[in-house]
């Protein structure tokens, strides 16, 4: 499209914007026009936004979800009641101008990439009951202005970076329901004011700063239902008893709390669905009183429980997971936990106890097929004279279970006979054979669900779903479903339209707004929800589209043209100018610059943006497992089947623009196992994709915070020092020329399937000096300090010389993580002197990450001496890369050899110990039974230090 015809575009969709403003005869309120034009300017790129609202009626929606409702009062103007803006890719800041929009009892901007901070200004909509900006790039504190919202319902403020403290204003929500501020930033305590809300029912902060104690006020709240705070830094605090006591708690999650003391008996909570307080400092026996007989799930692995097993976990009928792993517990295994098991249809049961000090089985009965019984790391899997263990010593519990569907009607029925083209297929489930239709296609999520297994639930909540919406049961289909981290469950729903080929207009509006307006009723046993996405495909791309559907005549419409259009055309011109023009120029820029880097390239492949979209299913938020400066990341399947990962930079990102050529030409010339491999890119418009092979197993971060189930073994995460080391050294020693990552991160080293480790993100990577005309290499680089703050070289932030060793270091810092599992900097406290202090008082052991299991004291000491000399303030103290190398082989060296003396041990003494893993990319459990003190070691028998 040339210029000039861009321009023309622009105008017009301008004046459609002022259309906005005046519906019907009637105009919207003054203060809110003023309002809605500055809710436009403060986001970036707003005529791309609204391009396809709809002509006649802009507020009745479209099919990208842009959408607002007007309501005529008696001041004789039009007030905005609702205003989505939901997963449309905008940027910018939000308006203060938002606080005048007085009726407003939606804002929804859900799914979004706008920064800035949460304005104030929303604390005086006092109509609002729905608060929805969740999935966006929204930072600084809380404004203590929403905690004055008389009437609001819901507030979601989740995947966001927002931090600060809870407000105490915040007990003054007296209608508010649900608190989802999960995944955030958020600090301080739970103030005990909270426990005056009489309405809350779901209270969702995990994964956030949160530390102190909580309060035990909050187990006081009527109305509680869900209490899920995990992955926050309670470190210190005492676990509040007085939540046993909390009589309509439906599900307890406190992971990774850092709680201690004893463990309280909860058989006084008799709805108590869902209980997890794994990976904390909980200690003592287990409470032996039965528990409600309507628990799902137990989780009470990675703390330091002993005693034995207790019998009270026999006949529950509804449990589907028992996990007691990692803890101390001894003694012998009841089997009337799953001789007495009573499965009905698909049900399924784990019971995980590996891991501990267990030594016998009351009596060996094998269990059904679908019990899983793990004792893998128990002195009984030793003991030969206790036979067929094979099935409980040999495996570990994998993943949550997910599904796809499969339609066999299409085979059956014949696929000439439904135009799969254009978005039709057979419903399976339709009682009428062969029924071909176009089904509405939902990315839906159940934010925190009671179960852990979905599969004997599908049933109950496909009722539930279809009721809710007032849909027979047999027009859903969950096309597939996945748990996340969380956990947390994502779907892909296709609702089939009744006894017809599609739905109308009116059934997708209502369908819709029963989502978006959280009309569905909240069930217990599934939690809260969220849609993630609601995009029509075909053949619904145009239900929402120019042609007026809402009775305004077309005499009306161009009366209303005219009115607005000489108003709108002067200001529109100019700001299409503008806008048309920096683009033409940022995208001849772009193209220049691209032409110049081709011909290092010519071993990618070049993907065009209808392959990014397909292989997203068009950039679905669920398909989204990241997101940087840079921009979004996108899991993707190519046509041929390929896993990939989509780096999808922000629309006229300079950063993202750099970061994109920065990568093409690093990576296109870089090959080593422990590097990520580029695939290919995209460079099409205004869109710049890069394409990598995709890492099942996410991010090193991710792991050490505890966001994945199964904790990494010391071996593993020695692998995973060593691979990285080994990459790393490439980029110096053996690139040509030679690279400094400079961002080298937990984050930004990520885990094949095998977890093999693998570097990436070279968007900040600077090319190593070269000779000068005398012949000599210069030692750094000048350049502006940039990276991330805990792992950045002190002295190349001082001098702005980078160095090799500035790798060294924040490497350094990597290892640190992996032997502690802590953040650099958490709280105000730096890793790295930390770690220091604790050494030079001999209290190194104590800041052990306890999830890593057993270890051998000397390779751990070890790996931790070289960690800190890679964080040497001073560049010279520090080593090169290809000493880091040598000395984590020797380390690995040293471990494989203490694995083979282990073994040999073993056979002569099989009762004392388990069976060495073959490998180490295994956990490997040591004797702990020797004193570590030195003074009585045994022969061949390897001391080891329990984790902190």
């Amino acid at each position: 499209m040339g210029l000039k015809d861009s321009r023309l575009r622009i105008v017009t969709l301008g004046a459609v914007c002022w259309l906005f403003l005046c519906v019907g005869g009637q105009v919207t309120h003054p203060a809110e026009v003023g309002a809605l034009k500055a809710v436009r300017r403060s986001l970036n790129d707003p005529i791309n936004a609204l391009a396809s609202w709809n002509k006649g009626d802009p507020c009745k929606g479209n099919w990208r979800g842009v959408f607002c409702r007007n309501s005529t009062y008696t001041d004789g103007y039009l007030h905005v009641v609702e205003l989505h803006l939901l997963n449309i890719n905008l940027s910018g800041v939000l308006a203060p101008e938002l606080g005048q929009l007085s009726e407003l009892k939606i804002l929804d901007f859900m799914w979004n990439q706008i920064g800035g901070s949460i304005p104030k200004e929303i604390g005086d909509v006092k109509t609002l009951t729905l608060l929805l900006l969740n999935g966006n790039k929204l930072s600084g504190p809380l404004p203590d202005e929403l905690g004055y919202l008389p009437v609001l319902d819901r507030i979601q403020i989740d995947q966001n970076q927002i931090s600060g403290p809870l407000p105490k204003s915040f007990a003054n929500l007296n209608k508010t329901k649900h608190f989802h501020m999960n995944n955030n930033s958020i600090s301080g305590q739970i103030p005990p004011e909270l426990s005056r809300l009489p309405s809350l029912v779901h209270f969702l902060l995990d994964n956030n700063n949160l530390s102190g104690y909580i309060p035990p006020q909050i187990a006081e709240l009527p109305n509680l239902r869900i209490f899920q705070v995990d992955n926050n830094n309670f470190s210190g605090s005492l676990f509040p008893s007085t939540f046993a006591k909390t009589e309509k708690l439906l599900k307890l999650s406190l992971r990774n709390c850092g709680l201690q003391g004893n463990l309280p008996d909860f058989s006084e909570i008799p709805q108590l669905l869902y209980l997890d307080l794994s990976g904390n400092e909980l200690e003592g026996p287990i409470p032996t009183n039965k528990l409600s007989s309507m628990i799902t799930t137990i989780d009470l692995s990675s703390n330091k429980l002993n005693g034995s097993i207790p019998s009270n976990f026999s006949d529950l009928p509804s449990l589907q997971k028992l996990s007691l792993a990692n803890n101390l517990l001894s003694g012998s295994v009841p089997s009337s936990l799953w001789s007495k098991a009573k499965l009905i249809g698909n049900q399924s049961l784990i019971l995980d106890f590996e891991n501990n000090r267990l030594t016998n089985i009351t009596s060996i009965v094998n269990p059904p097929v679908n019990i899983t019984v793990v004792l893998k790391g128990n002195p009984l899997c030793g003991n030969s004279n206790l036979q067929n263990l094979t099935q409980f010593c040999g495996v570990s519990v994998g993943g949550q279970p997910s599904g796809t569907a499969t339609n066999m009607t299409t085979i059956l029925c014949g696929p000439q006979s439904c135009p799969v083209a254009d978005g039709y297929e057979f419903n399976a489930a339709d009682p009428i054979p062969c029924s071909c239709a176009a089904p509405l296609r939902v990315g839906y999520r159940l934010k925190s669900p009671g179960i852990y297994d979905f599969v004997p639930y599908k049933v109950s909540f496909e009722e539930y779903i279809t009721s809710g919406l007032g849909l027979k049961s047999y027009q859903l289909t969950i096309d597939s479903f996945l748990w996340e981290k969380g956990p947390r469950l994502r779907m892909y729903l296709k609702f089939f339209p009744y006894n017809s080929s599609m739905f109308n207009t009116t059934e997708i509006a209502r369908i819709r707004s029963d989502f978006t307006g959280w009309r569905i009723p909240d069930n217990d046993i599934f939690g809260p929800y969220e849609l993630l996405n609601f995009t029509l495909l075909k053949p619904y791309v145009d239900v929402f589209g120019t042609t007026s559907k809402s009775g305004t005549n077309r005499g009306a419409l161009a009366g209303i043209v005219v009115g607005t259009f000489l108003g709108a055309f002067i200001l529109c011109s100019v700001i299409s100018v503008i806008i048309i023009r920096r683009r033409y120029m940022g995208s001849g820029a772009r193209r220049r610059r691209f032409s110049r880097i081709k011909v290092k390239i010519d071993g990618l492949k070049s993907f065009a943006f209808s392959e990014m979209a397909q292989a997203t299913r068009n950039f679905d938020n669920s398909s989204q497992v990241g997101i940087g400066g840079y921009g979004k990341v996108y899991k993707g399947i190519l046509e041929d089947g390929t896993l990939v990962a989509i780096k999808r930079a922000e629309v006229g990102s300079l950063q993202g623009s750099r970061e994109f050529f920065t990568e093409i030409e690093i990576l296109s010339r870089l090959h080593h196992r422990n590097l990520v491999s580029l695939v290919g890119f995209c460079d099409e418009g205004d869109e710049q994709m890069l394409v990598y092979e995709f890492m099942p197993n996410g991010t090193l971060r991710d792991h050490l915070s505890g966001k994945w189930d199964d904790p990494l073994s010391f071996s593993m995460r020695l692998n995973i020092a060593l691979g990285s080391a080994k990459g790393i050294l490439y980029l110096h020693a053996e690139a040509d020329p030679p690279i400094f990552h400079r961002d080298v991160k937990a984050t930004n080293i990520l885990l094949d399937s095998n977890f093999i480790a693998k570097v990436a993100d070279f968007g900040l990577s600077r090319l190593a000096p070269v000779p000068d005309n005398s012949g000599t290499t210069p030692s750094y680089v000048s350049t502006i300090v940039k990276g991330t703050p805990g792992y950045l070289d002190p002295e190349y932030f001082l001098t702005h010389k980078l160095t090799d060793k500035s790798d060294v270091y924040s490497l350094g810092v990597v290892f640190l993580e992996l032997l502690t599992g802590l953040l650099p900097i958490s709280q105000g406290k730096n890793l790295v002197r930390e770690v220091h202090i604790a050494y030079q008082s001999g209290m190194v052991f104590s800041t052990i990450d306890r999830r890593m299991g057993s270890y051998p004291p000397e390779c751990v000491e070890m790996f931790m001496v070289l960690a800190l000399r890679c964080c040497e303030d001073e560049t010279n103290s520090r080593p090169s890369m290809a000493e880091v190398v040598r000395e984590l082989e020797n380390i690995s060296a040293i471990f494989q050899q203490k694995n083979v003396a282990l073994s040999s041990s073993e056979k002569s003494t099989p009762a004392r110990s388990t069976p060495a893993p073959s490998s180490l990319n295994h956990s490997t459990v040591f004797d702990i039974s020797s004193d570590v003190s030195g003074s009585d070691l045994r022969s061949g028998v390897i001391p080891t230090v329990g984790p902190r």
